[in-house]
């Protein structure tokens, strides 16, 4: 009988001394009008990250070495690999010179699925969206979300200003986005960061899940544009209302549509676009949860 997977198997990668660190520091030469410097920065790092499911390599990202096994989590759910966490077995992250690679062992039918899609994506070279067999099938069916807490208006704008407190890498190296999730009342629960917009968000989704919580009750705040792969990840886990710092993207939109969920641009410091309202139930009050 298989074992689920425990918190304790993903949380024992954090001691290994082998993890890299997610900041890199260097010698720079600063220059400006009339004047010139030098001295030391810190920037953002990135590495590659594989996802390796049943010893078959799915996919190499680019990420920074932080909450990877969230990433791993999440990612899988996002892409609709695994439907649940009960169908992921195992998680190691093996370190080594050249990048990390996520070892993961899952449900034996999720396994034949994921072959199956390896075998569309057998000779197909420059691609964008591999995996697919027409044009149609470029853009994955999106679910419906369902009937979710309506935000307000305050809630969107407590967020915002709450936001940056809990983005200690951007703090340090401005190159970072965030990925937050929010109670009904703008309260921030949880935030992950990565150099890449979508593992913010993977991040975020495999760390809910992982505690065992749901996105029922709430809304996710990301520092980016919202594009379609941003509201399609969203919907996959059930996030009924995304707020974006920056812009959507038309394609975004029309997912939005079609999934029924909330999706707003452009929030910012006392203002923020509502580009659609999906299906919501009153303001509900905040859950309780511990802010991680």
């Amino acid at each position: 009988m298989n074992q689920t997977l425990r918190s304790s198997d993903l949380n024992a990668a954090a001691d290994n001394e082998a993890a890299p660190s997610p900041l890199f520091q260097t010698r720079v030469d600063e220059r400006g009008t009339g004047r010139a410097s030098e001295g030391d920065d810190v920037v953002a790092e990135e590495i590659p990250v594989a996802m390796v499911y049943n010893g078959i390599s799915h996919a190499v990202m680019m990420a920074t070495p932080v909450d990877l096994e969230d990433f791993a989590l999440g990612f899988s759910l996002s892409e609709t690999i695994v439907r649940s966490l009960d169908e992921v077995y195992e998680l190691e992250l093996d370190y080594g010179p050249d990048g990390v690679t996520a070892e993961m062992t899952i449900a034996t039918e999720r396994l034949f699925a994921l072959k199956e899609q390896r075998r569309n994506m057998a000779g197909r070279t420059g691609c964008g969206l591999c995996g697919t067999e027409s044009l149609a099938h470029a853009i994955r069916k999106i679910p419906k979300v369902g009937a979710h807490p309506a935000i307000s208006d305050q809630a969107i704008q407590a967020a915002l200003t709450e936001l940056k407190q809990h983005q200690p890498l951007q703090a340090q190296t401005g190159a970072t986005h965030a990925a937050a999730w929010c109670g009904v009342d703008g309260s921030i629960i949880a935030v992950r960061e990565d150099v890449g917009r979508h593992n913010a968000l993977d991040k975020l989704i495999g760390h809910r899940r992982r505690t065992g919580n749901t996105f029922e009750s709430g809304f996710a705040l990301i520092s980016s544009r919202a594009s379609f792969e941003m509201v399609q990840k969203s919907a996959t886990v059930g996030i009924g209302c995304l707020v974006a710092v920056s812009a959507p993207t038309g394609l975004a939109i029309r997912e939005a549509r079609k999934a029924d969920m909330s999706l707003i641009g452009f929030a910012r410091p006392g203002r923020h676009v509502i580009y659609h309202q999906g299906q919501t139930t009153h303001i509900v009050e905040a859950v309780q949860e511990n802010k991680t």
